[in-house]
């Protein structure tokens, strides 16, 4: 494989305000911040670029005078880090700044970077305990909506790296990762330097890899023409806007015409319909004249889904699209669309979930969400694009994916030449062992599966224990609070009074132990979203499975054995291993049928497709080494290449099929931990 240098320079990158919270309550701090939110819109809005320095970073003598006059607050500037570039292009970045944009991140942290506290991207939303990367094939149901906070800087802390504080965290061994396939000697990677530095690709259910390459927006041919917004008189829109607000005395509205043709009563008919949504029109005769006579189709009712009332009868009901997203996970993506869009998260569809640090690309599909409106967040939101359009009968499945491409970017190896070769031949031709991954056993002191396993056992006061019990290791200053004020009161209105963000999973719990009380936990525990008190379930299978398939693989290794199919021989290691848990494998009928568990088959080890691989050298560790969907479409050049660098990287490319995690198939390649823990020790860039 050839050897190759980036000399790419990275494009500028506005960076925002960073806020930190001195002496205000929790519920003051939160007011405060949606305060600020409203102030900080204005002034981008009445200044736009002006407000940006020539270091990519707003001024920071700006904002002083308005800051000290809220409660004195003060304002720190952010570190001096750029991101990989701006989602938008030159010619729109005047646009984007006129829109309601607003980014917020903790102190001295970049989009693509994390830590303790400043670096807590990691542990985002307050999901202490609960992994990031649900499986594929789970069930999304009662997703809320989440709101971006502002969060303080914890003072208290002894300034310990995010690092140290990571000893406490999970390594492979703990959850059953011991075991490699390959016979190739390992050597050192750094994995997610940047998240741009891991690129994914959703193959659909035709086994097409899915891009973001137009983003142009389909041509309507019922889209109603110019003619509608004159043909109404403004006493005539005003009389129908009070209709459908339900305004007037009346329960219709009259319009007559002054020129009674066929065309013209299209058009008024066409206008009031796509003017007013909700509003329903009739033609009658009254007098000898035609009138035509508007009025509410559904009632009240009409108005919380106006489009339900306006869709042309033609076009397909859902709304695919390509979404391309960067630092964000699904659902956190999801639930933008949404907020921006004024609509539930539930009308979105899609075929599985994707990794948060990274940059990802899949199909999206919305229900009566036109294509224009959809394309112009392009001009609001920052880390996503939106393209590919399409009007389709049908919405998306969970599941029905075909898998992943993966294109994933080691950077600063040790390897030789030789070394890379004999490894990604390995990984082509033998494969790895197809373990759940780190992310699906969290980030904290206390993994997911013990929760998991309490759940399983209707040990209520012990799920709960496990979920706001404090813990030592990486932890957001408010959820230290939080922890800590549960366990000196056990009062979860205390508790929940020292959060900004009320949805995350401890926000949730304490919301329910405060409306259902401790002697009803097991309802209490139902606040929380669906899927994710699923996860914690899930998250003991996933657990049992990587310690038997480890054990199998040391006892017979690639050959297959009695036990594989049927519950005997290995099989029974299942037995064993719940039965010292205090479960039984032969049932597993839960009180709570959400949490009964059933089996399925799973293979034990995965051979990647489309496999192709090549080092890499550079000097700068911010360089980005993958040509992205986005840098294509705004005709970004490729990379130029020379011989010379001081670093070396393995770019790596292949395809996975659903719920296998490309991070155990980099681990058979490396021969090295991947968990966090491990990572921090390595990574000196995205913690900073």
């Amino acid at each position: 494989m050839g050897t190759s240098h980036v000399t790419r320079r990275p494009s500028p990158c506005v960076r925002p305000w960073v806020i930190c919270w001195i002496d205000q309550s929790a519920s003051r701090k939160w007011a405060w911040s949606r305060l600020l939110r409203v102030i900080h819109v204005v002034l981008v809005c009445s200044l736009g670029v002006g407000l940006v320095s020539g270091a990519g970073f707003w001024d920071t003598s700006f904002y002083k005078d308005i800051l000290l006059s809220l409660n004195k607050m003060e304002v720190e500037e952010a570190n001096n880090l750029a991101k990989k570039h701006p989602l938008l292009s030159d010619e729109e970045q005047t646009k984007t700044e006129q829109c309601k944009r607003i980014k917020l991140s903790e102190p001295g942290i970049s989009s693509d970077q994390s830590g303790i506290n400043k670096h807590a991207e990691i542990l985002e939303g307050g999901l202490q305990a609960v992994p990031s990367i649900p499986d594929e094939n789970t069930e999304k149901e009662g997703v809320e909506e989440i709101d971006n906070a502002v969060f303080e800087e914890d003072e208290e802390g002894d300034g310990d790296s995010f690092a140290d504080m990571m000893k406490y965290g999970l390594v492979e061994q703990d959850v059953g990762i011991t075991k490699f396939v390959s016979t190739h000697q390992g050597f050192s990677g750094i994995l997610k330097e940047r998240y741009s530095d891991f690129v994914v690709h959703e193959i659909n259910k035709d086994g097409k890899i899915v891009v973001l390459d137009d983003l142009s927006v389909p041509a309507n041919d019922e889209e109603p023409s110019e003619d509608i917004f004159s043909i109404l008189s403004d006493e005539d829109k005003q009389h129908l806007e009070d209709l459908q607000h339900f305004k007037n005395k009346e329960d219709s509205v009259v319009i007559e015409l002054v020129e009674d043709t066929k065309e013209k009563r299209t058009i008024i008919h066409q206008a009031v319909k796509s003017l007013f949504p909700g509003l329903e029109t009739k033609t009658e005769e009254r007098d000898g004249k035609k009138i035509i006579v508007a009025y509410h189709v559904a009632g009240k009712t009409a108005l919380a889904n106006p489009r339900k009332h306006s869709w042309p009868k033609n076009r397909g009901t859902y709304c695919h699209f390509v979404l391309y997203k960067e630092n964000k996970d699904t659902m956190d993506a999801i639930n933008v669309l949404s907020k921006f869009l004024r609509v539930k998260p539930n009308i979105f569809s899609y075929m599985g979930t994707k990794d948060k640090r990274a940059i990802t690309v899949q199909e999206i599909a919305v229900v009566k969400i036109t294509a224009e409106r959809l394309s112009h967040l392009n001009n609001c939101l920052m880390n996503f694009k939106l393209g590919n359009f399409s009007y389709k009968k049908y919405p998306l499945k969970l599941g029905e994916l075909q898998g992943n491409n993966f294109t994933v970017v080691l950077r600063n190896i040790t390897g030789s030449s030789e070394q890379v070769e004999q490894a990604m031949t390995s990984l082509r031709d033998v494969g790895f062992i197809n373990y759940y991954g780190m992310q699906r056993f969290g980030t904290t002191a206390v993994p997911t599966y013990q929760v998991g396993k309490a759940i399983l056992h209707n040990k209520w006061s012990e799920v709960v224990d496990l979920i706001l019990k404090p813990r030592p290791g990486a932890e957001r200053g408010y959820l230290v609070k939080c922890r800590e004020e549960w366990a000196k009161t056990k009062d979860p209105e205390a508790a929940l009074k020292k959060l900004p963000v009320k949805r995350c999973v401890e926000g949730q719990l304490l919301r329910g132990l405060a409306k259902y009380g401790m002697k009803n936990i097991a309802s209490a525990f139902g606040m929380i979203p669906r899927n994710n008190r699923l996860m914690y379930i899930h998250s003991y299978q996933s657990y049992v499975w990587n310690k038997i398939v480890s054990k199998r693989i040391e006892e017979y290794g690639l050959k297959a054995v009695p036990g594989d199919l049927v519950l005997k021989g290995v099989g029974k290691a299942y037995e064993e291993m719940m039965a010292a848990d205090g479960l039984d494998i032969n049932n597993m009928k839960h009180k709570i049928r959400d949490y009964s568990l059933s089996g399925a088959y799973r293979k034990i080890i995965i051979r990647p497709q489309n496999v192709t691989w090549e080092t890499l050298v550079y000097d700068d560790n911010k360089i980005p080494l993958v040509h992205t969907d986005l840098e294509k479409l705004e005709g970004t050049p490729l990379p130029e290449f020379s011989k010379d660098g001081k670093y070396k990287a393995l770019k790596m490319d292949f395809s996975l099929p659903p719920s296998s995690y490309a991070t155990m198939a980099i681990r058979e390649v490396l021969k090295m931990d991947t968990s966090i823990k491990n990572q921090t020790q390595l990574n000196t860039i995205w913690l900073r």
